[in-house]
């Protein structure tokens, strides 16, 4: 059954991409962000690097 291993694989990529925000980022450059928006991103990233460190 070669279609589970290629499920999970697709299910860890799309966790790895939410968790290093790749598709917020292009969200964010796909088109105007108002100020609530921006800081609500600041925010999440900020949390995020302070996880990490």
């Amino acid at each position: 059954m070669q279609y589970i291993h290629i499920d999970s694989a697709l299910r860890r990529f799309k966790r790895q991409v939410f968790k290093a925000g790749i598709l917020a980022d292009v969200k964010y450059h796909r088109h105007f962000e108002t100020p609530i928006e921006k800081r609500k991103r600041k925010a999440v990233v900020a949390r995020r690097t302070r996880r990490f460190k």
